[in-house]
């Protein structure tokens, strides 16, 4: 088992330095080039929703861990905001509650698209925890 936990601040560059984490964390073990791309995407939309929706300012802060075990990845993102509202809706492809912003409304249907399993702990006026789960292939296999 490896695991990684790093504690991030709410700005958008954040997002890239946990891609950078992703590749570093996972590379050593030989992982495929496809599931490395899948799990740098999952991971960007998941931090971006933490950074868009469940942080209010710069000053607010996301958790991501990661866990391999054999070839199985845990993906955990936390945020400490106000929850979803409503988490049915949330999760309908195309909604967002950031038009204005420009955002597409798609980041639970990517993740859910290139993981395995997907579940959201929605702690309404306490943040959310998202969990993913996926296999992995690895060079080789």
């Amino acid at each position: 088992m490896h695991e990684v936990e790093i504690k991030m601040n709410s700005v958008l560059q954040s997002e890239a330095l946990c891609r950078v984490l992703v590749s570093a964390f996972l590379l050593p073990y030989g992982i495929s080039e496809e599931d490395l791309l899948e799990v740098k995407t999952i991971v960007s939309e998941g931090v971006c929703n933490a950074i868009f929706h469940g942080c209010d300012s710069v000053e607010d802060h996301f958790i991501l861990s990661l866990r391999l075990e054999g070839n199985e990845l845990s993906i955990t993102i936390q945020d400490f905001g106000k929850g979803i509202e409503d988490l049915e809706l949330a999760r309908t492809p195309l909604y967002t509650t950031k038009a204005e912003e420009e955002r597409s409304g798609l980041g639970f249907t990517i993740m859910e698209t290139f993981s395995d399993e997907l579940w959201v702990e929605n702690r309404k006026g306490h943040g959310v925890i998202l969990h993913l789960r996926k296999v992995l292939t690895f060079h080789g296999e």
